[in-house]
Formats: structure tokens, sequence, C-alpha cells
């Protein structure tokens, strides 16, 4: 089902001139109202009657996430906080968070996002929606829920953790769709089979999952213990939350962008030159319909690729793939450059691996080194010695010979590495750079 079909499936002609209105009108509030914009739109000579097509938005200056803490905490905003009706913010775990504002009616805008990406993904009126996502300054929780109340369901709003919990509720309130992250899904099913709670007494027909990368071997690991079709969602705080991209149920090839709401691009993160349709890079969006908090050519650091063709769902909007990883969380060991998710996909592929994982990067003289720990199944784990050096010299086989990188690998009890409610901690860098 299409939520809104005169914009998700708008044709494009008259979508790219609804996206230059929106364009136009955005540049002009944000440089009437906010200095940080004036003085950067100033120093590039753009001003925003210069805007005539879409093509010039590249002549615009990008926007990063240090311009948000440069102005912490209300400097990016085009309002007064009187006007401001809802405040979150990233963890701020690496120095100040970054603060994003929302007036009644940008609520009520992402509210019908939700309500488009829920429905995009397969759930409908009448769903119960168990939403594990976190509650609080993170948007996660609360875009989901007020998205699952616009399409018309019956919210859990049991956010994350107390996993034993989840899963009674899970078969008492009979949940028929799951929001959390993928690898709280795969912690969720691990509960359910420590409780003996067969898949088959669930309801769960749909899971929603995003917030972090995760492969194609790890969908299926999560549809296989689940019973479930599984979505990939794409949402980032400072765009909007959740609500930016979604797979449909009916392809599962691709994230549909709401491109009446966001305009993307793709650049080459070094040159910083935008790249064509089909080329992978760094995702960038402009903001087009927000009020308190609109963003110009944000650079988000996540990797991926846009694609123009219309899907075979009806939605006309450019597709991005799955986020590959982040240009900032990317590893280089020994000149190669490596993203978490590719050693993920290819440790799923290997029978008798489980999807936990942990890359320890240490620098042992002038040589860096990389450690997999990666837990084997029950199985695995209680054959002879022997067969477990054999599975991880094939592991590092396959490694090598894909990735062109030597790795020590090292095989791990089931339920050794640390779980986690939200994103998952995949590397530890023990290097001193």
């Amino acid at each position: 089902m299409i939520w809104d079909e005169e914009f998700e499936s708008m044709p494009r002609e008259a979508l790219e001139a609804l996206q230059l209105y929106r364009l136009r009108k955005t540049v002009e509030r944000v440089y009437a109202t906010v200095p940080f914009y004036r003085e950067v739109f100033d120093k590039a000579k753009m001003t925003p009657a210069k805007i005539k097509t879409l093509d010039d938005l590249k002549r615009l200056p990008f926007t990063n996430k240090t311009d948000l803490r440069d102005n912490y905490p209300f400097g990016l905003f085009t309002l007064p906080l009187h006007e401001v009706v809802r405040i979150h913010a990233s963890s701020g775990t690496t120095g100040k968070p970054t603060v994003v504002g929302y007036t009644r009616r940008d609520i009520d805008t992402w509210s019908s996002l939700m309500a488009r990406t829920l429905s995009c993904g397969g759930a409908k009126k009448g769903d119960v929606v168990q939403n594990a996502y976190g509650y609080g300054l993170f948007t996660g929780g609360l875009g989901f829920h007020y998205g699952a109340e616009k399409l018309g369901a019956t919210v859990v709003p049991v956010s994350g953790g107390n996993t034993r919990r989840q899963v009674m509720l899970m078969e008492d309130f009979g949940s028929t769709v799951l929001t959390c992250t993928p690898s709280y899904a795969l912690t969720l099913a691990e509960a359910m089979a420590d409780a003996g709670v067969d898949k088959e007494r669930l309801k769960l027909r749909v899971g929603i999952f995003g917030a972090e990368p995760w492969s194609q071997s790890m969908r299926q690991q999560v549809e296989t213990k689940l019973g479930i079709d599984a979505v990939d969602i794409y949402g980032i705080s400072e765009v909007i939350g959740p609500g930016v991209a979604v797979e449909c149920i009916e392809a599962k090839n691709g994230l549909h962008i709401f491109e009446d709401h966001f305009i993307p691009e793709i650049i080459d993160p070094d040159t910083e030159e935008p790249l064509p349709y089909g080329e992978e890079g760094e995702l960038v969006f402009t903001t087009i319909t927000k009020e308190a908090f609109p963003v110009i050519r944000y650079r988000t650091k996540d990797i991926s690729r846009l694609f123009p063709e219309p899907c075979r769902c009806g939605r006309t909007h450019v597709r991005m793939e799955r986020v590959s990883g982040r240009t900032d969380d990317m590893l280089i060991i020994r000149g190669v450059n490596l993203f978490p998710s590719q050693i993920e996909s290819l440790l799923l592929d290997i029978e008798g691996l489980e999807p936990h994982y942990l890359l320890i990067v240490r620098r042992e003289g002038t040589m860096d080194t990389l450690e997999v720990q990666i837990e084997v199944n029950e199985q695995v784990f209680t054959d002879e010695i022997k067969g477990l050096e054999v599975l991880e010299k094939r592991v590092e086989s396959q490694i090598k010979d894909i990735l062109g990188i030597s790795a020590k690998v090292r095989l791990v009890e089931p339920k050794t590495i640390q779980r986690f409610e939200g994103k998952a901690k995949r590397v530890i860098d023990e290097r001193k750079i």
C-alpha cells in the first residue's frame, strides 16, 4: 500500500518542479534568519536569488556536524525557541551533542513521513507495533511512535532493553510489527530460543530495522530466526530522524528516499564533487520542508549510491543502496580500506558462525593488526579443537582472498560477545595513532 500516492508516485517533472520551489523557499528562510548560513553563502558568493535550477544546489556550501556543534545549542534554528515544540539531540559521545528542533508543523510532517515509512515497509492500520527503539533525546523511539499512531496502528512503546519482557509482550500482545536495530532483533531471537518460545507462536509478520549498517546476510538471519519479512530504514537526526528513506516490502531493492522533503546527493568525500547516479560516495541531504531546523547540503558521512529507476511498487522517488559504512568508521589497515559491514557479510555466509562479531585493531611496532572475534553456534563449539582450528583457518583465508587483508580469527563460544539494545559496537581500535 502507498500511504501518500500523490507525492510518492509523482511524475519526475512535477517532483523536480516541487523540489525547486521548496528549495528556493528554504534557502531564502535560512539566509534571512540564520547568521551562519548568511555568512557561508556570502563567502561562496551565493544568494537565494541565484537559485534558478536544481543544479544550482551544488553551488551552495556544505554543512557538517562541526558546524552544528560550533553553533550549539540553538544557533542554526530559524525560529525563536518559543516556536519550537520539541528538541532532540545526539548522545554527544564525541563532544557536544548535535541539537535538532521541531515546530508543531515539523512534528506533523515527521509523523506523516513515518506513516509512509511504516506503510512502505509492510505495516498497516490495525497492526500491533512493538517499538523497541529507544525513547528520549534519540529520535528513533518517538519517530516510530508518532508514525505508527498516524498510520492507525496500535503502539507498544516498550523501548529498548528488558529483553525477556519484550519476548513475553510480543507473545501476549500479539505484536505483528517489530521496530528496533537489526542487532537487537537478533538478540530478541536469541532470547526467544532461550525461553523456548517458538516463532510460530508469535504473530510477528514484519520487522523494520535501522540505525546501524547491516548486510544482506544479516537480513537473512533475522528473517529466518524470527519468521518475518525484514526491511531496512534510513534516518539521521540532523535531517529529521527516521523517515528519510525505507525499502518497500514488495521489492526490498534499495531504499526509497522521500524526495518531496529531502534532496539527496552523492559526493566524492575527498574532492567534494557530486557523483552521478550509480557511483558510490558520501550521502548529502538538503531538507526542503522543515521549519525549525532545515539543513543545507548536510554531509552525513554515510556511504551509499543512488538509483533513479522507478520501482515495481509504483513509487517514483530515487532509491539509495543500503548504507555500507561511514567515512568515519572506515578502517584503514595496512593501506586497505575496510568497513565492518564487509566483514559481516563475509562471516555470515560461512556455516556454523553466528551474527555476533567484534573487530579489534592494534598496532604492533609499525604494523597494524586485525583480530576478528566471531561466535560459533553450539554444534560447532562442541566439536573437537582440531575442527575449530580448521574453521578459523578457513575464515582467515576467506578474509584474505575476498578483502585482501590478513586477519587473526578467534572463534568464541556462543553468547560471549556483548549484546547491545541500540547500535551494536563492532570495532575496538586500540591503535595509538
